[in-house]
């Protein structure tokens, strides 16, 4: 991977987890926390592995590329959770997943 390449990916996947932190800590503040139950874990699953992947790239580690494909899986079931309920920080977080699932399928290896 190219280093200007490497280093957007690796820009696109920390937004996306600090959206999906954003996320998880809104969450908490609604009125119906148990609702929101899903969205949390999954926020904090995605925010973790996208975290992850970003350090393996920089590192360019031998797996980094193949992790990337659990990173969209991730991304892709968030996104799909966020887009269930009417926040705004869950349409940013879904939004962010979306992007950063598309960027992980156009970089990983199967």
């Amino acid at each position: 991977m190219e280093m200007k390449d490497k280093d957007t990916l690796i820009q696109t996947l920390l937004d996306c987890a600090l959206a999906c932190e954003h996320c998880a800590s809104s969450c908490l503040q609604e009125d119906d926390i148990n609702m929101m139950a899903d969205c949390i874990k999954l926020d904090r699953d995605c925010a973790d592995i996208c975290t992850q992947a970003a350090r393996l790239l920089q590192r360019d580690s031998v797996i980094a590329r193949q992790y990337l494909l659990l990173c969209e899986e991730i991304c892709r079931l968030c996104a799909a959770e966020c887009e269930k309920h009417d926040h705004e920080h869950c349409r940013q977080c879904a939004e962010a997943c979306e992007n950063c699932a598309e960027a992980c399928h156009a970089n990983h290896e199967a």
